[in-house]
């Protein structure tokens, strides 16, 4: 008895790893809100045979093509000029290497760009008219993004006296008036923040993170930014540790919301950082929006996190009209993309 009970330990430990290595979640696909043809896009690329950054390019390049809510790729947010200009990153948390584009003109294809200034350049980020005539070395098409739709949105907002805008200290007083703003002589100070009022938040960025079933990462982002923003405005998205982060030895994540104050902290950088000091994904998305709160807590963001053994997290901050937020999750015990919600803190 004593040796069948030694045998069936022994076979225990031996099958043990296969076992738990079978039922692992991984291969893993996590994005912000339910833009679920991205996530699929993600997903085939892996089940094919591509890497973790394949994957993040594909699903986020889907989002671009489908203009995601309108907040992702041509034809949306309309800066004060009328034009819709476009932010992205990449990285690869195996080498810990990043591509990203900010501001880039007349190119569609932003986070392919940004995969071309990681793979063909020792650059991170380029930006502005620069990245649209890098993207043209590259082969990419130059073309107009604008389109019947942002250029309504840009219609209208003139309009309204250009309301809502990102000045302040100026004159004439940006709350009334459009521009072109000033600075008067002795500033008035003004204690308001942007993005306190949380009245024109929408849904916002793709950040993408992917966990391949060999432990190795990847995130990415791409935008088209915030509506009327002033020209040459560059939020979270492209820089690494705001708009995401990944890193092999620990995990990834990605931020989305009003990215001026996200950028200030680092929130995917961090949310890695919790991980790889034993918090749980959740407990680390958790921490980010906490900190954001102390500062700003008005502000509109959430968080997505992923450790490399596949477990998932996210967490946001809670405003009167937004409780709840949306991402969405596909690994290896799905049988499909799953739009999941968490409760605001």
């Amino acid at each position: 008895m004593a040796r069948k009970s030694g045998l069936l330990l022994f076979l225990q430990l031996l099958l043990g790893p296969a076992l738990v290595r079978s039922s692992c979640p991984l291969p893993l696909v996590l994005n912000t809100w339910p833009f679920k043809n991205a996530t699929e896009a993600a997903w085939r690329t892996l089940a094919s045979g591509g890497s973790a950054l394949d994957a993040v390019e594909t699903g986020c390049a889907a989002c671009e093509r489908e203009q995601c809510d309108g907040t992702v790729g041509f034809g949306g947010s309309p800066d004060e000029l009328g034009e819709t200009t476009l932010d992205a990153m990449i990285m690869d948390g195996t080498a810990m290497n990043v591509g990203a584009v900010g501001d880039l003109r007349r190119i569609k294809n932003a986070i392919g760009v940004a995969r071309k200034v990681l793979e063909h350049t020792t650059h991170t980020l380029l930006a502005g008219e620069s990245a649209a005539k890098f993207a043209e070395s590259m082969g990419f098409v130059n073309e107009d993004l604008s389109t019947e739709t942002s250029l309504a949105l840009h219609a209208d907002w003139l309009a309204r006296s250009c309301q809502p805008n990102y000045w302040r200290n100026v004159v004439p007083d940006a709350s009334k008036y459009c521009g072109p703003y000033k600075p008067p002589s002795i500033l008035k100070q003004d204690c308001s923040a942007h993005g306190e009022t949380g009245a024109n938040y929408g849904h916002d960025t793709i950040g993408m993170v992917v966990i391949h079933k060999t432990g190795r990462t990847a995130a990415g982002t791409s935008t088209n930014g915030i509506k009327f923003k002033i020209p040459g405005r560059i939020g979270d998205s492209p820089i690494p540790g705001a708009g995401a982060y990944a890193d092999d030895t620990a995990g990834a994540a990605a931020a989305t919301g009003d990215g001026d104050i996200l950028m200030r902290f680092l929130p995917s950088y961090q949310a890695v950082e919790y991980m790889r000091n034993g918090e749980s994904p959740t407990t680390a998305c958790q921490k980010v929006i906490s900190r954001i709160h102390k500062y700003f807590p008005k502000f509109f963001g959430a968080v997505i996190c992923a450790n490399v053994t596949g477990s998932y997290g996210a967490a946001c901050n809670k405003l009167p009209t937004f409780t709840q937020f949306s991402f969405m999750v596909y690994n290896a015990l799905k049988n499909e993309p799953v739009e999941e919600r968490v409760d605001c803190i």
